[in-house]
């Protein structure tokens, strides 16, 4: 009997401390709700007037943007009430400006609204003509005068003396007005990209194995697109480099990727590698056609200004570096041991 009295006494402590500890989660969620609101509805102690600039991103990355330039705050609470108000993935990249001090909800709003002094439109490096095409659809914010134009017609319009458009515009962020036409858009990328080629062209390297600008374009977008890592650049132009001065075949993966078109499913199989395409690199010398990407001034530098090097083999380690080797029996050692993991 008094086992039962005990037992019932415990069940009795545990259930107070249960609601009670459920009534301290309910009240510091109230105050929580409370505290977000107060953020979200009161004006911020922005500088006014203010402009800023919104780079496209994640909302982390847009948060802290805002944050480094005077526009919010906090960039923890601005990325928690951009997540609860659903518009996270809605805001919109451009040059902004307020005039008075403005409440976090205002101010996402705004973002999501897309109320832009300028545009910001970036053009990534590595990025295909496919992919800038398809995010000038994307941007709302600009006048739709591309849609109606395929590739040739587009050539035809900007006056570009080339069978693509692919490595024709710049990667770089362009700032233009709402309802900017794309055409005028891509006109100053390309023309950008003339300057940055031309200012590269000028210091190649006597010895370059390549004879004109339009050549060192399509090696820059093949540098490009085998790596990301500064350093390796002018190395792996090296290795291009040597193989084109001995009739060696490039054969270099990304070219066989953009060859395949929309058929790649993001992993290459031996008989992708022996289908033959005019970008396939492991079937045919020489450079491809065209570029395959928008190459960066670092790329562009690297193609005509290779590394001296006797290389004429490089695998990725796996950490965004490469590894260089002169002779096919290094370069198996080392598709050994950073590929197979031997």
């Amino acid at each position: 009997m008094v086992a039962k009295r005990k037992t019932t006494r415990k069940q009795g402590g545990f259930l107070r401390r249960l609601k009670q500890l459920v009534l301290l989660v309910l009240v510091l969620a109230i105050a929580a709700a409370g505290g977000l609101y107060w953020y979200a509805t009161t004006p911020q102690s922005q500088a006014v007037p203010l402009t800023f600039n919104v780079g496209p991103g994640s909302v982390t990355r847009i948060a802290d943007q805002l944050e480094k330039q005077g526009a919010t705050d906090s960039a923890l609470l601005f990325r928690v009430l951009a997540r609860v108000s659903g518009k996270e993935t809605k805001l919109k990249a451009g040059v902004y400006r307020i005039d008075a001090p403005t409440s976090p909800w205002a101010l996402i709003d705004k973002l999501a609204r897309g109320d832009v002094i300028e545009v910001a439109f970036t053009i990534v490096e590595g990025w295909g003509w496919r992919d800038v095409r398809r995010a000038l659809v994307a941007e709302t914010q600009l006048g739709n005068d591309l849609s109606s134009l395929d590739d040739a017609a587009l050539l035809k319009a900007l006056k570009i003396d080339a069978s693509s458009p692919e490595g024709q515009f710049f990667p770089d962020t362009y700032h233009v007005n709402p309802g900017s036409s794309e055409l005028a858009l891509l006109e100053r990328a390309h023309a950008r990209m003339q300057t940055k080629l031309d200012a590269a062209w000028a210091q190649r390297a006597p010895d370059l194995p390549l004879k004109s600008p339009q050549d060192a374009l399509i090696m820059a977008s093949l540098v490009e697109k085998e790596t990301g890592h500064g350093g390796d650049r002018p190395m792996i132009s090296g290795v291009f480099a040597n193989r084109l001065k001995i009739g060696m075949r490039l054969q270099t993966d990304p070219t066989v990727i953009y060859g395949m078109g929309e058929a790649y499913a993001g992993k290459l199989r031996k008989v992708d590698l022996q289908t033959d395409t005019p970008y396939n690199t492991y079937t045919r010398a020489g450079l491809p056609p065209t570029p395959i990407a928008m190459p960066g001034e670092a790329a562009l530098i690297a193609a005509v200004r290779p590394a001296t090097t006797s290389a004429l083999y490089f695998v990725s380690r796996g950490d965004g570096t490469s590894q260089f080797s002169t002779s096919l029996e290094e370069h198996n050692s080392a598709v050994d041991r950073y590929i197979r993991g031997r």
